[in-house]
Formats: C-alpha cells, structure tokens, sequence
C-alpha cells in the first residue's frame, strides 16, 4: 500500500468506530467488533473506538469513554451524540466512522432504516420524544458537509435511504456485513447433526427445517408453521421437523402448531450459544420476515450450507438467487406458497446443490474480503480529506 501524500510512510491514519455498545451481543455491535479488530491490526491505521460500553478484544485499539444520560429516555440518543460530538472536535484530523446516529462524521453506517420510515411504516405508531431526538440526530448527521460517504448494509437499506434524503446516490455504497467462515469449518457436521437432534428428540432421518431469531412474529414463525403444514398434506411421507432456535414466548405458537396439528413436529431450543452446531445439524433455512434490513442469520445458514427461504423484505436477500440458493418468496406469501417452496426442497439432492452453491456465495463474504474493501475506503477518504470526495461512486 503506498503512503498517503502528505503523510509520512509510517504516520498511521487513525479512524475511530463510534458505537454506543463495543464487543457485546447485538447484530450492529458484533459487525463493529469484527471490523474494528480487524482494521486496528492492518496498516497503515489506528483505531479508535467512542463507546459508552465495551468489552475489548485482543487487538490494539484505543477506547474512549463516551457519556449517556439515561433518564429521561429522550436524553440517550441526544447526549450520546453530544459527547461524542466533543470527543470528535478535538481531534479533527480523525477519520470517523460512525455506526450510531451523531452530528458528524465522515463515514456512516445504516443498520437499518430512516428511523422515522421505521416507527411511521413498520411500527405504525406515531414518533414520541425519544423516536423524535433519534431521528433528529439522524437528520443532522446525514445533512452535515463532513459526510463523504454512507455504507447501507443491504440494497433494501440503501433504497430506503435515498428515499428520505437528498444524499448522492454514488457516495450511497452497500456493504454487506461479513461471515467467519472459520466458526463452521473449525466443526464437524456429521458430530453437530448426532449432538443436536439427539439433544431434541430429532431423529437422523428428519429433514429438519431451521427458524432462528430473537422475535417470533416478526420474522413469522406462524407463516413457518402453517407452510410446513400445507407441505404436510401434500406430501404426508416427508418426515418434516421444525426445529426453532431463539429467544420468544413459544406458547401461542404450541397453541398455533397443536392447531396445526404439528406440535409433536415442532420443537423450541431456547437461545443457544454457540449457534453454529444448530445450522450444521438442520437440512435447510427458513425466515420469511415483515422486515429484516439484512438478517445475519441467512448468511450464516448459507455458511453452513443450507439453502434458505426468505422473503424480499430481507435485506441478506441481495446474496441469494432463486432457484441457486434458495427461494425468495413473495412479500407476502401465503401459507400454500411456501409449502409449495417446501415441497421442492424435501429433494435431497436439490438441497445438496443449493447448499454448496451458498456456501460457496457466502464465502465471497468472509470479514477479511469486506474489511479489505473498508480499508481502501478508508484510505481514499484519507486522501480526500479536506476537500469534497472526488466524483463517481465508492468504489466497493
């Protein structure tokens, strides 16, 4: 990598990830953990990192305490940009990239929607003082000259974006988080699919279906439910088992499956850790989410070597091909349709080629393939900085 003009050869750039949570459990904070201990053992940089809380990993990265009031509620998002914006005057010559709403910054990273488009058109509630501060400061943010560029998680994101601001499309880059390809390959998944379906009742010969996630209805469990259901009456003989990893209340869904007439189909683990053996174990994916901005769980799924079913609403659905990876569902699918997409993949042969075609997709995403681009970026924005970004798109 050649020097930085104006920068001595071994003046590294520093670059500070903001992000209220640091190396604790959470979709957007293991994103910032990978790539920030990534990034810090790379040259030429120096990595910073503006956090209320952290637990730090073992590369060197220097963290900085920010402040949040917590009460009243409002105050959080306000006060948390507050004091970040106070950390960042001080030192101007830091490249900052922000996974959090604040005044001003260089890079930004969207998570997910405008958060009014969430609490307007996903929510369907009105904005209350603390929806008002967070998308206030989202609106400052975004309208600030410093901001050379804008990183959307998923062509859904970046769609929904564009729509609420005037922002140039060509400094608009998607960017999709990464995958550890090494959490699947490090196991065994003859010894996973004997561990796991012995641990819940699971015989080898069920052709499991995988549901993971944190909100049941959300990401329809019920529609899973009823789409293996139709499945079922169609196709009677397929030893169909529905195997849901994540935290939620299970009992409307028992009650929904006793309906159904799966309960004795349907089995709940809990959350687990690690999640790993439960992808290996299982024979193929399902997550038809209202609205998922990418939705980690399809990626790992797809590391693993399961196909996966999933509708358009699910930003993730950017790396999955019908027909090649999976199956991406209407919308709004009906129950009949996804039994339909069921019936197909109670193929083993089929789910073999889709399974090895995304793995194979998700390996183009390693963390060391996206951090390689963000480290390019980050050297460009070096470059520029100072003076507005140069014209055409991010190059990623």
């Amino acid at each position: 990598m050649e020097p930085i003009k104006g920068r001595h050869p071994k003046e590294r750039i520093p670059v500070a990830f903001v992000v209220p949570r640091y190396g604790l459990m959470g979709g957007a904070e293991s994103v910032v953990f990978e790539m920030a201990e990534r990034i810090a053992r790379m040259d030429p940089f120096r990595v910073h990192v503006l956090a209320h809380r952290w637990k730090a990993g073992g590369a060197p990265i220097e963290f900085h305490k920010i402040p949040v009031i917590r009460f009243p509620r409002p105050l959080q998002p306000l006060s948390f940009a507050y004091f970040a914006d106070r950390w960042i005057r001080r030192h101007p010559h830091v490249l900052i990239h922000s996974h959090e709403r604040i005044l001003q910054m260089d890079l930004f990273t969207f998570h997910g929607i405008p958060h009014r488009t969430w609490i307007r058109n996903v929510r369907k509630k009105p904005l209350g003082l603390f929806d008002w501060a967070t998308a206030e400061m989202e609106s400052r943010g975004m309208g600030h000259p410093r901001l050379k560029y804008v990183l959307a998680v998923s062509s859904l994101v970046k769609t929904a974006l564009l729509r609420s601001y005037p922002f140039p499309e060509s400094r608009v880059c998607v960017l999709h988080p990464g995958i550890s390809l090494k959490r699947f390959a490090a196991l065994n998944r003859d010894a996973c699919r004997g561990e796991v379906r012995k641990r819940h009742g699971l015989k080898p010969s069920d052709t499991v279906l995988l549901f993971v996630g944190m909100n049941f209805d959300i990401k329809r469990l019920d529609l899973v439910m009823e789409g293996m259901a139709e499945a079922l009456k169609h196709k009677p003989d397929v030893p169909w088992k529905l195997l849901v990893a994540g935290k939620g209340n299970p009992r409307s869904f028992e009650a929904l499956a006793k309906r159904l007439g799966i309960l004795e189909r349907v089995v709940f683990s809990g959350p687990v850790t690690p999640v790993e053996p439960y992808y290996l174990a299982a024979d193929l994916f399902v997550m038809p989410s209202w609205m998922d901005t990418f939705g980690m769980a399809v990626l790992e799924a797809m590391a693993a070597g399961l196909p996966v079913v999933i509708t358009p609403t699910v930003g993730a659905g950017d790396l999955v091909e019908t027909g090649r990876h999976g199956f991406i569902l209407s919308e709004s699918p009906t129950p009949e349709a996804l039994g339909a997409v069921l019936r197909k993949l109670a193929d083993p042969r089929l789910r073999e080629v889709m399974g090895k075609n995304a793995r194979k997709k998700a390996a183009a995403l390693s963390w060391e393939n996206v951090v390689d681009r963000l480290a390019r970026l980050y050297r460009d924005i070096a470059l520029e900085k100072g003076r507005p970004p140069a014209a055409g798109n991010c190059a990623l």
